[in-house]
């Protein structure tokens, strides 16, 4: 079965067409600055040279059929013709309360999704276009929709309810949610084969850390909690977002700089966390190579980056009563030895043993970058949400045809 994963934001859109049989990528790519006249498809074959095109793509469902186009195109595609794609997996951002596993998409499905916009404004209503466009293009096509919540609505109530008025749970479902959840099931069930151990006897600190970023406490295989709440917003200090603060600030700010309150979270959204403090960017990268030339700035932004992902792994150990597993993952986790060295320096008291020559190693692989003897294991893992997404889908797809044949006999 061949599986297209889509990623729908509201000005473009991700794509990786699997083949299930082995779960290799057939092809990948891009849209970019939907709406515009010098849209650009970008798309990639492994082993050949990447396709640039240049042309007015004006809504989503051209789109949608521009990669269907570059997919069957004579020269760069993969496919003989669409009818060859048998399912398309979706990521949503937001499932809230509605849904706690992959599902089908139906009409019903696509009310809920709906329903949640308010929750997820700037990511839901642009998943539904690009649900709606495959449906225009590909009518006949099952899809499916992966959330990036459902993994965590395992979290009991003391994780995830704010200690404010149970009213605004109850009539406005104002909860902590969590985020990258595809992501930290993925890796989590790759660091327990990769040790060799039943991932529900496992009490597991996944932190994936990219331009967003976020850790959970996984135990026994199931989210615990997350340092991400209501929106991506909580937790963790991030490229351009603020992470923990006390909320007074808010109305303290906009009293002091007669701010308004959407400027306010522009603010702790697009211009704080990394680029705030250290004045020079918002990617890691940046960072560290102007703290290595003497910028006391970025030096400051590294060292509160490093103190507050050691200061959530300590949290879930506690919460957990214990550990036996951290994993890096995502852009800069799975890339940063250095960052990775700084958390793990004031990590020693649960007894991991840095091995500084296993973590300056890069690969696409899993490894471990601690001692042979240390009581905690930190691994690397290489995140593949998309991957995830294509194996919930056929799944999905799997498990209805059966289910119809069955009720035919």
């Amino acid at each position: 079965m061949n599986v297209l994963v889509i990623n729908s934001g509201s000005s473009s859109l991700k794509y990786q067409l699997y083949d299930m049989s082995n779960e290799s990528v057939l092809a990948s790519g891009r849209v970019e600055r939907i709406g515009m006249e010098s849209s650009i498809l970008t798309h990639e074959v492994e082993g050949q040279a990447e396709v640039r095109e240049v042309s007015e793509i004006l809504e989503h469902t051209m789109a949608v059929r521009k990669v269907l186009d570059m997919l069957t195109h004579r020269k760069f595609g993969v496919l003989r013709t669409i009818e060859d794609i048998q399912a398309v997996g979706h990521r949503i951002v937001h499932g809230g309360e509605s849904f706690r596993e992959s599902v089908l998409v139906d009409a019903d499905v696509k009310l809920e999704i709906r329903k949640l916009f308010d929750l997820a404004p700037l990511h839901n209503p642009a998943h539904m276009m690009g649900i709606a466009a495959v449906e225009a293009n590909l009518p006949d096509v099952p899809q499916a929709v992966v959330f990036d919540t459902a993994f965590h609505q395992t979290m009991p109530p003391t994780s995830y309810l704010y200690a404010i008025p149970t009213v605004l749970y109850r009539k406005h479902k104002i909860r902590r949610y969590g985020f990258h959840g595809t992501s930290h099931d993925y890796v989590s069930k790759q660091a327990a084969a990769f040790l060799g151990r039943p991932l529900e006897e496992l009490k597991i600190v996944s932190c994936h850390i990219g331009n967003g970023a976020s850790c959970t406490a996984i135990l026994h295989g199931k989210s615990y909690d997350t340092s991400m709440g209501m929106t991506p917003l909580e937790g963790l200090m991030m490229g351009t977002r603020s992470g923990d603060l006390d909320p007074a600030i808010v109305p303290y700010t906009i009293n002091k700089e007669d701010l308004t309150l959407n400027e306010v979270n522009s603010m702790l959204n697009k211009h704080s966390g990394l680029v705030a403090i250290s004045g020079v960017s918002s990617d890691m990268r940046e960072v560290v190579q102007a703290m290595e030339e003497g910028n006391e700035s970025a030096r400051l932004a590294f060292e509160m980056y490093a103190y507050r992902i050691r200061k959530y792994i300590g949290a879930y150990a506690a919460a957990m009563n214990g550990i036996d597993a951290i994993l890096f993952t995502a852009g800069v986790g799975e890339n940063s030895d250095v960052l990775r060295k700084r958390v793990c320096e004031g990590l020693t008291f649960l007894g991991v043993e840095l091995d500084e020559s296993r973590n300056a190693v890069r690969s696409n692989e899993t490894r471990r970058i601690t001692k042979d003897g240390s009581k905690v294991d930190v691994l690397v893992v290489p995140t593949n949400e998309e991957l995830l997404i294509a194996r919930d889908t056929y799944r999905l797809v799997q498990n209805k045809a059966l289910s119809d044949k069955v009720g035919q006999t």
